[in-house]
């Protein structure tokens, strides 16, 4: 099961005669591979460096090798003063609490496990302190380190500082973890609640709050019926969106900064009943707020898996958050107040009809009634998650129409065979006659998921069983759906850019089948999943049917990665875009 089998362990110390100060020496042999094929160089430690000895204890570290197995070798340089014993033991035991598998953060679940003698057995895990999810590619990485671990693929443990991590890489235990009701609630990070998000629904721990948060978005914001009704507005947006390109004097389209400028318009028109001027005092404000919030909830932050870290706030998290939330608690707070007077100044002295889903909110009775701080935390993170995905996911798609032009070319001509060339306006009920289309939106949610560890992870609240592994209370739970994706046991050509494999079979991205689940499954599936796919299919449809779309300059495309709260380029598109007609 193990990673490391700690089948030999070597401890020399020798003291010094009588009352002189002599030279002790501190070895330690800390693992040997249980086969050649489990791969015993893991990415913790370094690989050997040819043949040694074991009178080579000069050396800081070392490997041995013989013909059949290698041992690492841990040194402690010769000293002047003699090592006790109590010291040598407290050296040995923090080198075998570390090198556990799965780190120091599952040893003490191993003690428990023994105690009990039916105790279901942890996931394998990689020993020592996994420092990947602090890199820009965290979901590679991971993915690479449960591939290492025999079984780990299905569901593997990790340490990230005092925290305990389990991370799924398979559709079968992705669905026992997403489904099941021991991970219903979700770890709140230190930026998460310093910006009042516990408040909110994507942290909000399950309970009646929680519901009655999601009962509200789904029936005013995300029903069938809400977003039929949003359509000419996306398709408005859309067209301002087309004519701002078009002005640009054939300029190369900078796409993040269009399609963010669009997604923000579209969901503060959504949730506040209005737009912003991007040049305005108002609207660089806006764009300044959400644009730290985002930094601040995406980066990774120490002080979240180890408690003294986060006293100190060393990586000044804390403190730029309550700089921000001051900004933000005065900025939704007008906007809620010019609300409530106009709903209490309606024509004819009546209230005003809830026209947005501060309306929605203001209007709300008895136990659903909620205070202005928790209304501040529900509608800023509604404009946290509805700008980022549609952008991120957007600009992914059309750089890969850029970089596939025989795609680019079969979607157009699909666009031209249902709607005409010429100035028509796009609808959804035209992008329901676009299966193509679709399916260049559903391959791309594949290869670049905008959440490829589903953004935010879960917690199991009380000891579970995963895979036939114990996952025990307190434990952070992911999802790796970017490993899922390339899995070839999975995906046949899980690299290829391929949007025909959805014409051999349709594969729903709406979280029932766990091959390809970019909104999450189970209790907290993204609510507004149904509105950000409408809006992404529309405004699609509406650049490809009004451009031909090259790379800038002749240049080609840059598809490398940078994981923040969401999978963005790590260097925007820039594109040209030519009218077709």
């Amino acid at each position: 099961m193990s990673f490391i089998s700690p089948e030999l362990l070597l401890l020399k110390s020798k003291p010094p005669p009588c009352h002189a100060q002599h030279a002790a020496s501190l070895a330690f042999l800390l693992y040997k591979p249980s086969s050649p094929s489990q791969n015993p160089h893991h990415p913790a430690f370094p690989p050997p460096r040819g043949n040694h000895h074991h009178h080579a204890l000069a050396m800081d570290a070392t490997t041995l090798t013989s013909s059949t197995q290698d041992y690492l070798l841990f040194l402690f340089p010769a000293a002047t003063t003699y090592l006790s014993p109590l010291l040598a033991v407290l050296l040995l035991a923090t080198s075998l609490v570390w090198l556990f598998p799965g780190g120091p953060a599952w040893a003490a679940v191993a003690v428990s496990r023994r105690r009990a003698s039916t105790a279901t057995p942890p996931p394998p895990g990689a020993p020592g302190v996994v420092t990947a999810l602090a890199g820009p590619t965290a979901h590679r990485a991971l993915a690479s380190l449960s591939r290492s671990l025999p079984g780990g693929a299905a569901l593997s443990a990790f340490s990230v500082g005092l925290t305990r991590l389990v991370v799924a890489s398979r559709p079968d235990t992705a669905r026992e973890l997403l489904s099941s009701a021991a991970f219903a609630d979700r770890p709140v990070k230190d930026a998460a609640r310093e910006l009042l998000f516990h408040r909110a629904m994507g942290f909000a721990p399950s309970g009646d709050y929680w519901r009655a948060l999601r009962r509200i978005s789904s029936a005013y914001l995300f029903s069938p019926r809400s977003v039929a009704a949003s359509a000419p507005r996306r398709a408005a947006i859309g067209e301002g969106m087309l004519r701002r390109i078009s002005g640009g004097g054939g300029e190369a389209v900078a796409m993040r900064r269009v399609l963010h400028a669009a997604s923000l318009d579209h969901v503060m028109a959504t949730v506040f009943g209005s737009c912003y001027d991007p040049e305005s005092p108002e609207g660089v404000e806006l764009e300044e707020m959400v644009k730290e919030g985002y930094h601040l909830l995406g980066v990774f932050n120490w002080g979240d898996h180890l408690p003294l870290l986060s006293w100190l706030d060393v990586q000044g998290v804390r403190r730029r958050c309550r700089t921000l939330v001051g900004r933000v608690n005065v900025f939704v707070a007008r906007i809620i107040e010019e609300h409530r007077q106009r709903k209490k100044s309606g024509d004819n002295g009546e209230p005003a009809a809830a026209g947005d889903f501060v309306d929605v909110l203001l209007g709300l009775e008895g136990e659903e009634k909620l205070s202005d701080s928790d209304m501040i935390a529900v509608l800023w993170e509604m404009i946290f998650r509805g700008t980022d995905t549609v952008a991120i996911l957007l600009e992914w798609v059309m750089a890969r129409m850029v970089l596939h032009r025989d795609i680019q070319s079969k979607a157009q001509a699909e666009l031209d065979a249902v709607v005409g060339r010429g100035g028509a306006a796009m609808s959804d009920a035209d992008v329901a006659r676009l299966p193509y289309l679709q399916r260049v939106v559903k391959e791309t949610l594949r290869v670049h998921p905008p959440g490829p560890l589903l953004s935010w992870a879960r917690l199991a609240v009380h000891d579970a069983v995963v895979g036939g592994h114990l996952v025990p209370a307190g434990t952070t739970a992911m999802v790796n759906m970017w490993a899922i994706a390339r899995d070839p046991a999975v995906w046949p050509e899980p690299e290829a850019f391929r949007p025909e494999r959805f014409e051999e079979e349709d594969v729903s991205v709406m979280g029932g089948d766990l091959r390809l689940a970019p909104f999450g499954a189970g209790r907290r599936v993204c609510p507004g999943k149904a509105m950000a796919l409408a809006t992404v299919h529309l405004w699609l449809a509406q650049l490809l049917h009004r451009f031909e779309w090259a790379p800038a300059d002749g240049g080609g495309v840059d598809l490398s990665e940078r994981l923040g709260m969401s999978l963005e380029m790590e260097k925007p598109l820039v594109c040209k875009a030519t009218p077709r007609w």
